[in-house]
């Protein structure tokens, strides 16, 4: 899972709202057993067993190339090499889509108050330079732009031109997280006149994400022109309450071309009714990658094994994706997006994405397509995604969480094109709740992945129990998904057993 940023403009915006539970398996109609597809061949032929056997070769083929799978990078190549040669034994014909961008990397930072008290910040513990921020040293007054520290935290910092019609240019800008995208609030601050740019968390409550830590986020694909670096809510709350406040706020950066492609199999069947599945391949420069997102990778890789070893076939075309260049901005996604024709963006019928499914101290997240959690819908026809994840976990008697479309993963560019999209989630930097503790197990107050974008999401930093949970989700919806006779915007949700599922949103 990438670095987090906002939802777009105008798209899909995370919605702040008192977090949501779905309570299921307990008086939850079961999937009828004479609609629909049989998935359970396909769903006890996918098991944790043979995962982890794709984890532990992802996890050697990091030890041989620096610790790493990164785009760009020979354990990249490796990892790409390892996923076609078992496609190709299942009998499947993988092909690559070549890309190229510009990756952002840091050389240095700092982050400090000058007056009119001196405190030195952190790199990497109280702050972190936004990817594709600009390089410079500016030490200047600061300046808040149009922050929310009170009651629900709700903010629209820095996102339309007019909250900057009073500012002093050559100030830096203090900008709140919330609403729009992080790239919109900094580019509205150049446009301002900004000399640089403070971005801190906002400070609310939203499951599967940490509103009040460190803000690791990015800016979008183009670098800024001004340095800026992300920071907790508690600092920039104490920093909005010094008068007279000057900082500095330096960033030495580059941009390096990177080279990487995206593993696309197909299935046979109808192309006019193209269900794409995917998960990012690549991991961060700085680890292995294994829960983020070998699980992903590994789960849909065993699922193409399986559906294709099983003789199961698919009414509709399935396209096992594996994208690349995600942890730089979902570069891979977005690229094939961006190169799919009005017919292509027609026959795609949806999008499921599977980004991080073996969580140490996990949560089984599902996402919210008909935006009954957190007040925004997915593309038409991602109602009935998420309807179909529910109705598999309540036919288990599993429960379940909703997670919002936030941008965070590689469905951004299909439901920015309108396109239905939905998948699963176990949890990445965000920290669990009671609630959420009393339902799953784990530990509340810690991250649902301690080792998240960090050298130690090794092999041992999987649950392989949720691991097999998803993957048999994962199986049971690429064949339904797989076998749906009509475009899914039209499906009656009964023709395949999806009897009518109301949440229960409570606390409990």
């Amino acid at each position: 899972m990438k670095r987090m940023r906002s939802a777009r403009p105008l798209t899909f915006v995370a919605v702040t709202t008192a977090a949501a539970v779905v309570m299921v398996g307990i008086g939850s109609p079961a999937l009828a057993k004479d609609r629909g597809p049989d998935t359970a061949p396909l769903r006890e032929a996918v098991s944790a067993d043979n995962i982890v056997k794709h984890l532990e070769a992802l996890q050697a083929i990091a030890d041989a190339n620096g610790g790493n799978r990164a785009a760009g990078t020979s354990g990249y190549e490796a990892s790409a090499q390892y996923i076609e040669d078992q496609l190709r034994a299942a009998g499947y014909d993988p092909v690559r889509q070549p890309f190229s961008y510009d990756q952002f990397g840091v050389n240095g930072a700092n982050f400090e108050q000058v007056s009119p008290n001196q405190s030195v910040y952190v790199d990497g513990t109280d702050f972190i330079t936004m990817s594709y921020s600009g390089s410079g040293d500016v030490t200047a007054a600061v300046t808040a732009v149009d922050i929310n520290l009170t009651g629900d935290r709700a903010s629209t910092s820095g996102c339309e031109a007019e909250d900057f019609a009073a500012y002093p240019a050559g100030t830096i800008a203090l900008l709140q997280r919330g609403t729009c995208d992080f790239g919109t609030k900094v580019a509205n601050a150049v446009a301002a006149g900004a000399a640089g740019a403070i971005v801190f968390n906002q400070g609310n409550d939203v499951p599967g994400d940490d509103r009040f830590g460190v803000l690791n986020g990015t800016l979008g694909t183009v670098q800024s022109t001004i340095p800026a670096v992300g920071t907790s809510f508690a600092i920039g709350e104490a920093l909005a309450g010094i008068a007279g406040l000057t900082a500095r706020v330096a960033v030495d950066a580059t941009l390096t071309t990177i080279q990487s492609f995206n593993i696309l199999a197909d299935t046979g069947g109808r192309a006019k009714r193209t269900v794409v599945v995917g998960a990012h391949l690549d991991s961060v420069d700085v680890g292995p990658g294994i829960n983020d997102n070998g699980t992903g990778s590994a789960a849909i890789l065993e699922t193409a094994i399986q559906l294709a070893e099983t003789g199961e076939d698919a009414r509709n075309l399935v396209r096992f994706a594996f994208w690349g260049g995600e942890e730089d901005g979902l570069v891979g996604s977005d690229y094939y997006v961006s190169q799919l024709n009005k017919r292509d963006l027609r026959n795609t019928e949806v999008n499921l994405n599977f980004d991080m499914v073996g969580s140490p101290n996990f949560a089984r997240f599902v996402y919210d397509g008909d935006g009954s959690a957190f007040g925004d819908v997915g593309p038409e026809g991602s109602d009935v995604v998420e309807q179909v994840f529910l109705e598999y976990f309540a036919s288990q008697g599993l429960a379940t969480v909703p997670t919002a479309f936030d941008g965070r993963s590689d469905y951004f560019g299909f439901i920015n094109a309108g396109i239905p999209a939905g998948g699963l989630f176990t949890g990445a930097e965000g920290i669990k709740t009671e609630e959420e503790a009393a339902l799953f197990g784990g530990t509340a107050g810690e991250p649902y992945d301690p080792c998240y974008h960090q050298a130690c999401d090794t092999t041992g930093n999987v649950d392989t129990t949720v691991l097999e949970q998803m993957a048999d989700a994962i199986a049971h919806s690429t064949l339904v998904f797989g076998e749906y006779k009509h475009a899914i915007t039209r499906l009656d949700p009964t023709e395949y057993g999806l009897m009518p599922f109301k949440a229960d949103h409570s606390m409990k």
